[in-house]
């Protein structure tokens, strides 16, 4: 570990950065967690990941009473989890799509761009099409953005973690929040302004903002307020949390609703409405004049198509984000135990797509390695995915 960290103060000093005595301590104590929680990584990746969770300018560290110390370490831990998550040694496509996700599960934000699509001109626009737009604006024009941008090409000349430490901070700064709304709503506000297109107008001209450093002005006085704000973002990880949850549950529903319509009907989305009410299948069957064996029939074709297709084929990563299952972040929501059972289970074809799909690789790169078609891979894929689903169950 000692020539590790020589190696990381190195980097430091070739980069002339100055490491003061507490940005010293930081960054020792951040290359060891890195090399233990991700030790796939490069130990010049490990430098750049340290950079970017201390920033540019480290010496403020030494300036820190121990209250403002603590905060900044929370702040940095809350980077590091977002970074683990979602981005850190993911596909660039993958990592985008997670972003947008994460993004779209702010209820109030996507409640706001549902609104606007549909008093618009174009309302076939979906709140997706909507927040890449709202995000390469932020890009563009956000000061804060363009000195993260600056910072984190200076910190590595690696593309893939460029774009992995970039996405981590578009979310970072998103969620920052303002007046007890996330940042991003208000920056989507601005967007609204900049475009002069119809919608929400209703929304008061003083919840607009213009962001030209990290500090605002209140909507009340000259009083400014600072987006920084860690102690802020540590109170509103635990609300924010539970927020996301319940978008996200949300999102499946609707998603997984539009799914039904479009391959099994309208009598399959009344089905899933009423289910999602906790009404029994004899209520659901009296709601639907229908018998109830046709109830039965319609609930095991919604259930197979729920798990077999939707989960694992048509929306895997938004299921896995809400159910927390995802196979590189959660092992597929089991714990140790029930990995190492499943593990045990499994043929050795099993285990070696098992390994592969938790290295990243796709269904299609898989079949080809191994020489099989692709709806043998995922023919096996389904029963891995089954059988954990399984030992959760019983859990």
């Amino acid at each position: 570990m000692g020539v590790v960290m020589q190696t990381l103060i190195q980097g430091f000093e070739e980069r002339n950065l100055a490491m003061t005595k507490e940005a010293e301590k930081l960054a020792h104590y951040w290359g060891q967690r890195l090399a233990a929680e991700c030790p796939e990584q490069s130990i010049a990746n490990r430098e750049s990941i340290i950079l970017w969770l201390l920033g540019s300018e480290s010496e403020r560290f030494d300036h820190f009473n121990p209250q403002e110390l603590k905060i900044a370490k929370q702040a940095m831990e809350y980077r590091w989890k977002i970074l683990r998550q979602r981005y850190l040694g993911v596909g660039r496509e993958r990592a985008y799509r997670q972003l947008l996700i994460r993004l779209a599960s702010l209820v109030t934000l996507r409640n706001k761009i549902q609104t606007w699509v549909s008093l618009s001109r174009d309302r076939q626009r979906s709140v997706m099409d909507v927040l890449q737009e709202v995000i390469q604006e932020l890009l563009q024009s956000d000061k804060y953005m363009q000195q993260q941008m600056a910072c984190i090409a200076e910190f590595t000349n690696d593309k893939r973690l460029r774009d992995t430490l970039l996405f981590a901070s578009i979310e970072e700064y998103s969620m920052r929040p303002v007046r007890n709304q996330p940042l991003l709503v208000y920056r989507f506000v601005n967007y609204l302004r900049r475009i002069q297109r119809g919608g929400l107008t209703q929304v008061p001209g003083s919840d607009l903002i213009r962001l030209v450093s990290e500090e605002i002005l209140s909507e009340d006085s000259d009083h400014r307020v600072n987006l920084a704000d860690h102690q802020a973002i540590a109170e509103h990880q635990e609300a924010q949390q539970l927020e996301d949850q319940q978008a996200l549950r949300q999102l499946v529903q609707q998603e997984f609703a539009a799914y039904l319509q479009e391959t099994l009907g309208e009598e399959a989305v009344d089905w899933l409405r009423l289910y999602l009410q906790g009404k029994s299948q004899d209520e659901i069957a009296k709601k639907l004049n229908k018998p109830i064996k046709e109830i039965y029939r319609l609930r095991e074709k919604i259930s197979y198509h729920a798990v077999r297709v939707f989960a694992l084929k048509s929306k895997p990563e938004l299921v896995d984000n809400w159910l927390a299952t995802s196979l590189q972040e959660n092992n597929l929501g089991l714990t140790q135990n029930q990995w190492q059972q499943l593990y045990e289970n499994l043929t050795p074809l099993g285990r070696q797509i098992l390994d592969l799909r938790k290295a990243g690789d796709s269904i299609e790169a898989i079949a080809q390695q191994l020489k099989f078609k692709t709806h043998q891979v995922m023919g096996e894929w389904t029963k891995i995915y089954l059988a954990a689903q399984s030992l959760r169950t019983q859990e």
